[in-house]
């Protein structure tokens, strides 16, 4: 048990400072680009590469986790992250954009580690507390978010003091906090394995658990069983609405002539519905079934568009419908992501589960990197109400996928999960 506690303690540490490392740069990612090629429409480039970076590397570091343990993955991915601070600082300090793209995606490594952080809060703990687990490690994220941007202007003053570019200083402080972040989880226990609480619970004379499964056959796996493919659905999909809705706000904010102070503050608001209420929905998971963290997630998110959509309607923007449609955009994420990971960790056996939660995060990062690079043609065609267009788009495709998997999911009442995790693949159980 203590060692358990001590084991989440680090990862929700880790995770605590390198959400400040993200976050800390996030403000000047957009300028440095804009200084470096004298384009605003370069600007948004930098957030693309770095959720490009977290996608392309997010298999790999899984992959890496089922052979070589959690400690092994995150130690690398959060110290790929450091290193792709200080690749930002020799591309600005050089003005080469290709220098600075790359280690932009560098940094997005951090953000992939975060995101498998949340499936090692589960490998040691009862599959029945799945749900808050992870919750608690996404939360930490609200603390880092909150505090990073309180370290741009330091991290600016801290830049001009060592005669560098004062926007790149920021990244100091980034390379600092992943740093830390390395440290603390290269001392993780060694235990810390995919699936790793399950194996202690079962009987020494089972049968030996199956070798791990390759990319195409777990996504064959999943694509022939309705409950995990739309698990993996609806984490891709809450990633593609929320960065597609969040990234053009501020931009739509700014032409409607909103202040800086006034965007950060709606900036603020949705940070904070994205991770605050993450352990209740991490308990609602454990305690009602997953599926009814998504299904309230779809109504979350109907709103989020439905205000965004009457707010695009108006001849004048509204403060107060764009910041709560902001907050109920976060909250979808939050309940979508936790939701589905914790319908995708109860919904394949072991040998499958690794891959498919490595896929998964590659895929909604990819997803989050292909809508922010549309964006901004579709709101410039269309305004505020196509790139709201496109989120309804995405969440019906989400819907549909659904149809099928409804009535195998655990639901409050079901005394059992859809599919136990110690299972292997029986189509009884998961089809």
């Amino acid at each position: 048990m203590k060692t358990r506690m001590r084991a989440q303690a680090k990862l929700i540490t880790a995770q605590l400072l390198s959400g400040a490392g993200i976050a800390s740069g996030y403000a000047v990612g957009g300028l440095l680009a804009e200084e470096i090629t004298g384009k605003t429409s370069m600007a948004g480039i930098a957030q693309m590469s770095v959720i490009l970076g977290a996608g392309l590397i997010a298999y790999p570091l899984a992959v890496l986790a089922g052979k070589a343990g959690r400690r092994t993955a995150l130690t690398l991915g959060f110290g790929i992250g450091a290193l792709g601070a200080t690749v930002v600082l020799l591309g600005v300090a050089f003005q080469l954009l290709p220098l600075f793209m790359l280690g932009m995606m560098m940094c997005g490594s951090a953000t992939a580690s975060g995101l498998q952080a949340r499936y090692a809060a589960v490998d040691l703990v009862d599959p029945k507390s799945a749900g808050r687990a992870m919750s608690l490690v996404v939360w930490a994220t609200t603390v880092g978010s909150v505090l990073g941007p309180s370290f741009t202007e330091p991290g600016a003053h801290l830049g001009a003091a060592l005669g560098m570019n004062e926007l790149a200083g920021p990244y100091l402080i980034s390379m600092t906090a992943f740093g830390l972040a390395t440290l603390v989880a290269s001392t993780l226990t060694k235990k810390i394995k995919p699936g790793a609480a399950e194996a202690v619970t079962e009987s020494t004379s089972s049968r030996a658990e199956p070798a791990t499964m390759k990319l195409g056959p777990a996504l064959r796996f999943a694509i022939a069983r309705p409950v995990p493919l739309f698990a993996m659905i609806t984490i891709i999909a809450g990633q593609m609405m929320m960065t597609n809705v969040m990234v053009m706000t501020p931009v739509h904010m700014d032409h409607q002539e909103f202040s800086l102070g006034a965007i950060g503050i709606v900036v603020s608001v949705h940070i904070a519905g994205m991770y605050a209420l993450s352990p209740v929905f991490g308990w609602m998971a454990d305690r009602f079934g997953p599926g009814t963290v998504i299904a309230g997630g779809v109504v979350v998110f109907a709103t989020a568009i439905t205000l965004g959509v009457v707010d695009a309607a108006a001849e004048v923007s509204s403060m107060v419908l764009l910041s709560t449609a902001l907050i109920f955009l976060g909250i979808g994420w939050s309940m979508f992501l936790i939701g589905g990971s914790a319908l995708l960790t109860a919904s394949v056996p072991q040998h499958a589960k690794v891959t498919l939660q490595g896929a998964s995060d590659s895929a909604m990062n990819l997803g989050g990197a292909l809508m922010a690079g549309m964006a901004g043609t579709v709101l410039q065609a269309g305004g505020f109400l196509w790139i709201n267009m496109m989120a309804t788009i995405v969440l019906l495709i989400a819907l549909a996928f659904s149809i099928r998997a409804v009535p195998l999911m655990r639901w409050p009442g079901q005394k059992e999960p859809v599919h136990s995790a110690n299972a292997t693949a029986k189509t009884s159980q998961v089809r």
